[in-house]
Formats: structure tokens, C-alpha cells, sequence
């Protein structure tokens, strides 16, 4: 494996286990951690949405970083390992 496979691999994971961490931390129907940590921050509504809002914006950040890395590693993979 060449180094470019090797960082692409370990991006991949660690977009991978963010993409799933900040999924989980969104809200649903008022329940989520993301609330518990803005109502203990900011006593206001307008903060749990600017909480919100960036949490939406690195989710949505780490899973193109997740499928571009993908479609990179499938481009530059040898073919026949594992």
C-alpha cells in the first residue's frame, strides 16, 4: 500500500467515527445531548439553534470528507489485497 492509501485509510475511519458521534449528538424531538448542553450553556432558544446549525454543518462536513475518501481509496487501491 502507498502512503496516499494509508492516509486516506485512516481519514476515512476518523470521519467515519465522527460522522457517527455527531449524528448521535443531534437532537430528536428535544431529547438529544446537543439540548442538554445548550439549555446548561445558554438559557435562551436562539442558542440550541446556533448549536444546532453547526452541529449540522460538521455532520454534514465529515460525511463528504467520509465519501470523498471512499471514492478516492477506490480509485487508487491495488487491485487484488485486501
Amino acid at each position: 500500500m502507498n502512503p496516499l492509501n494509508i492516509i486516506m485509510l485512516v481519514l476515512m475511519f476518523a470521519s467515519g467515527i465522527a460522522t457517527v458521534l455527531l449524528v448521535l449528538m443531534h437532537s430528536g424531538k428535544g431529547t438529544g445531548v446537543s439540548d442538554m448542553i445548550a439549555s446548561s450553556m445558554y438559557n435562551s432558544a436562539a442558542g440550541a439553534g446556533v448549536w444546532e446549525k453547526n452541529l449540522d454543518r460538521l455532520s454534514v462536513i465529515t460525511s463528504v470528507v467520509f465519501v470523498v475518501s471512499i471514492c478516492v481509496m477506490m480509485l487508487t487501491f491495488p487491485l487484488g489485497t485486501i
